[in-house]
């Protein structure tokens, strides 16, 4: 019995370790696929980046007469409007209000500034369009800047659901109106709510006005419990 007992736990053990080495083994082909998958899907990414950067540079070509200046995150842009007297630009803590339209790379308006409306935008703590997120920091006051973002900083893979579409570059052209350290742009918020104190005082006096020129009845002569007219 002790002889069949042994030979039976032996043979469980070899299963048990048999079926381990199975699992093992078979977890293999899944990180080998993954791991193929990301050297695709990089490759991929990068001819699609390379497509979309000859698609601007042939923009650019077209355009000899504009000076496009390139950055280092990715994007070109050029001045329709600059500011050499000022040296400060927005910063991490400011609050920038600026007006942009939206363009394909023939041109074509996407979205317009009517539409788009003035943006105030906290810098570095609203989620935008990470093309603008960077751009904005490098403009000046009252600077127009056209900037010419592939589709990766812009609306990327998914577009925007409406009116930009998959992997779309964009023009985009941006007017710096102002901005402003994010305490002082509260402050005046601030008072652009307090209503000062006369104000009131016309509408107030047109209404005594109204009360006191209106046809009085001579009332007759009031009995003892009667109140007497405090209109005279």
């Amino acid at each position: 019995m002790k002889f069949k007992s042994s030979i039976a736990i032996t043979i469980l053990l070899v299963l048990i370790v048999s079926s381990c080495k199975q699992h093992q083994e078979a977890r293999r082909p899944i990180s080998h696929s993954s791991g193929a998958f990301m050297k695709k899907s990089i490759i991929r990414n990068k001819k699609l980046v390379a497509s979309e950067e000859d698609l601007i540079k042939e923009v650019i070509k077209n355009n000899p007469q504009v000076t496009y200046l390139s950055s280092a995150k990715g994007y070109w842009y050029s001045y329709d409007t600059k500011n050499t007297l000022d040296t400060l630009t927005p910063k991490k803590g400011d609050v920038a209000y600026f007006d942009y339209e939206i363009k394909d790379l023939h041109g074509n308006v996407i979205y317009s500034d009517l539409e788009l409306r003035p943006q105030t935008y906290y810098v570095d703590k609203q989620e935008i369009m990470m093309g603008l997120r960077d751009a904005i920091k490098l403009m000046h006051k009252t600077e127009k800047v056209n900037f010419l973002f592939p589709s990766h900083m812009g609306y990327g893979y998914h577009g925007d659901d409406k009116k930009i579409g998959t992997n779309q570059p964009l023009i985009v052209t941006v007017t710096l109106n102002d901005f402003k350290p994010e305490a002082s742009a509260k402050k005046k918020t601030v008072e652009k709510t307090v209503i000062a104190p006369n104000t009131a005082t016309p509408s107030v006096k047109k209404t005594i006005n109204e009360i006191t020129i209106k046809p009085t009845v001579t009332p007759k002569k009031p009995t003892t419990n009667q109140p007497k007219d405090t209109l005279k």
